[in-house]
C-alpha cells in the first residue's frame, strides 16, 4: 500500500539536500519507490510536489518560530529564532542548511514560480518576526529609535546566513559562535 506521508517525507529530503532544480523527477520516483506516472498520478507534478514537501518542512521549521515568539523579550525572540536555527539546519538525520533558503534560491526560467514562491513565504516569515518585534515595541521592551522590521531583517538575515553556512560545512560550535556575535549588536534591553 502507497504511504503518502512517507513518500513525501522522502521527497522532502531529496528536496532539502539538493533543491527544486537539482531534484530530478526519476530521482524522485526511486526515492518514493513509484513510477513515474504514480508519482505525477499521486502528486501532479514536480512544481507541486515541491510545494506539498514544503509545507511538510514547515512542520520542522514552523514550531522554531511559535517557541520563539512565546519567549517574554525581543532579545530572548531573536536569540530563540537563531539558536534554533542552528539547530535546524544541522539537525539529526535532516540535510545540512535550511529547504526554504537554498531549495529554490536560484532557478531557471521555468520555474520561476517555485523561486517567488519561496521568497513569498521568506518575506511572510520576516513579517511575522516584525509583527512580534512591534509587541515588544508597544510593550517597552526595545528602546525607542528602534525600528521591528529592521530588526526582523536583521534576525532573517543571520538566520539565512546560518543556513548557507550550515550547507558550506561550518560546524555547531562556530554556528553558535556567529549567533553570539549577532546578539552582540542586538540593541540593549531597557
Amino acid at each position: 500500500m502507497f504511504d503518502k506521508a512517507a513518500a513525501l517525507d522522502a521527497a522532502l529530503r531529496l528536496f532539502w539536500q539538493h533543491g527544486y532544480e537539482g531534484t530530478s523527477i526519476a530521482a524522485l520516483a526511486e526515492a518514493l519507490k513509484v513510477t513515474v506516472p504514480s508519482l505525477y498520478l499521486a502528486f501532479g507534478n514536480k512544481e507541486s510536489l515541491f510545494m506539498l514537501a514544503v509545507e511538510r518542512y514547515g512542520q520542522y521549521n514552523g514550531k522554531l518560530y511559535e517557541e520563539a515568539f512565546q519567549q517574554k523579550t525581543a532579545r530572548e525572540v531573536a536569540r530563540c529564532i537563531l539558536e534554533g536555527e542552528v539547530r535546524l539546519v544541522l539537525g539529526n538525520g535532516t540535510p545540512d542548511g535550511c529547504l526554504m533558503v537554498h531549495g529554490a534560491l536560484a532557478t531557471g526560467p521555468g520555474s520561476e514560480t517555485v523561486r517567488a514562491a519561496m521568497a513569498e513565504l521568506r518575506r511572510v516569515a520576516e513579517a511575522e518576526v516584525a509583527d512580534r518585534f512591534r509587541r515588544a515595541k508597544e510593550e517597552g521592551d526595545l528602546p525607542d529609535g528602534q525600528d521591528p522590521a529592521s530588526l526582523a531583517a536583521y534576525v532573517m538575515t543571520v538566520a539565512s546566513g546560518i543556513a548557507v553556512q550550515a550547507r558550506s560545512g561550518l560546524g555547531r560550535a562556530e554556528l553558535e559562535r556567529v549567533v553570539e556575535i549577532a546578539m552582540t549588536a542586538w540593541p540593549p534591553e531597557q
